[in-house]
């Protein structure tokens, strides 16, 4: 990422830890991808060469930012999906300001959805970020959309580990998935679908 983009990514994460600081309900705070991972990001769209990028969980824009800005090195776009109508305006402004807003759709919408409506195999990259109690029913359509050889990566994988149980549980029992959890900032989990088997439903 280049200077003028990392100085906007550092702005919009300074002032979504102002912000969250400041509330008590974990609801209403932005909950910001720390910096460490959201650069592990780029790095791994860059490697695998993903072009097809999904987000849920857009919040103010910080870790769209980064996964746009790599989906541009790639020659890709970015789907994010985010339910709060204010923040992805807030998204939308970070990202225009940045000149990668023609790289990205946001989308007002529940993630279950968004993930219901993808096609089979539609999403090289998937970063998870989004309401956890909800993720283990999105474990079917989350392998199902992902494409053979493409990537799922959930954040809190070991800050909040302990939510994240079932969730767990049911991406262990999917064979086709290869998995690690990251340790950098509040852990990475990183599942990659088998380049040669389908997924099951």
């Amino acid at each position: 990422m280049h200077a003028e983009r990392r100085r906007i990514a550092d702005r919009l994460y300074a002032e979504g830890r102002a912000h969250d600081d400041a509330l008590a309900d974990r609801r209403e705070r932005f909950r910001n991808l720390e910096p460490a991972t959201a650069e592990l990001l780029g790095v791994l769209v860059r490697a695998s060469g993903a072009r097809r990028l999904l987000e849920l969980g857009t919040s103010n824009g910080h870790s769209a930012l980064w996964l746009a800005d790599a989906a541009e090195a790639t020659g890709g776009t970015l789907v994010s999906v985010e339910i709060d109508a204010a923040r992805t305006e807030l998204a939308r402004a970070a990202l225009r300001a940045a000149r990668l807003a023609g790289r990205v759709e946001l989308r007002v919408e529940d993630a279950a959805t968004t993930l219901r409506e993808s096609a089979d195999g539609g999403w090289e990259l998937v970063f998870l970020d989004a309401e956890r109690p909800a993720y283990a029913g999105y474990v079917p359509d989350l392998v199902r959309t992902l494409a053979p050889g493409g990537m799922l990566a959930v954040d809190n994988a070991i800050s909040h580990a302990h939510e994240l149980v079932e969730f767990t549980s049911l991406l262990d029992a999917r064979p086709e998935l290869t998995q690690a959890v990251v340790p950098v900032g509040a852990g990475l989990r990183l599942a990659v679908l088998a380049p040669t088997l389908t997924a099951r439903t």
